[in-house]
């Protein structure tokens, strides 16, 4: 698939368990955030969840969500949980968008690796556009939204660390598998998921992203 190919049917309204955009609040969310045109409200979106809801270890919530409505509930979310609800918001708008992911030491050299989520949308004119909302509180990460220039909150520096090159029009199984697990974020802090992604997905639910501008770092 091209990357300004038009995505399958899947990016554009899967609704499951987790990313449940016919939730009654995620519908009534994403319709205050309605834009003049899909590149508004894909911005729009991003920038709420980046910026409304909290990510659990900057701001030192114990509570562990991950299906998009908890999100929202809640207010609160690791960035693999706060992809889901901006997934969500974007499919409620049937804006197409799927997720990414990273493989990062959790607390630089030596730490524990983790699983870092965040996330793309296709927008017409520009293609696949990869973001990240985990959320700018923490020092040295500032995201923005801006197609055509790609800015993510991380690079990957240390040995170990990597991007997976891919936008899954679903989370990771065993991803999701290991969240609804945890008891809380200090749970995650002790042991950190470090997730594999499926061993098999046919094209028409991964994308096979060729790379972008560098990320800010």
């Amino acid at each position: 698939m091209s990357m300004r190919e038009q995505p399958s049917e899947a990016f554009l309204c899967a609704d499951d368990e987790v990313i449940n955009h016919g939730h009654p609040q995620i519908l009534a969310l994403a319709a205050k955030l309605s834009g003049q045109n899909p590149e508004d409200t894909a911005r729009n979106c991003f920038d709420w969840v980046r910026d409304q809801i909290t990510h659990s270890i900057d701001f030192h919530r114990e509570e562990v969500t991950c299906l998009a409505s908890d999100v929202l509930g809640v207010g609160t979310g690791l960035c693999i949980a706060k992809s889901h609800l901006l997934v969500a918001l974007w499919r409620a708008h049937r804006i197409p968008s799927g997720f990414c992911y990273q493989r990062l030491a959790l607390d630089g050299p030596s730490s524990p690796y983790c699983t870092h989520g965040f996330v793309a949308v296709w927008l017409e004119g520009t293609g696949w556009y990869r973001c990240d909302a985990r959320g700018n509180s923490k020092p040295g990460i500032h995201c923005t939204f801006t197609p055509g220039h790609e800015n993510l909150a991380y690079a990957t520096v240390h040995e170990g660390e990597h991007e997976y090159p891919g936008i899954w029009a679903q989370p990771w199984p065993e991803l999701v598998t290991a969240m609804k697990r945890l008891k809380n974020i200090s749970h995650y802090l002790m042991h950190p998921i470090d997730a594999a992604p499926p061993p098999f997905c046919d094209h028409d639910h991964v994308v096979a992203y060729r790379g972008g501008p560098s990320p800010s770092g």
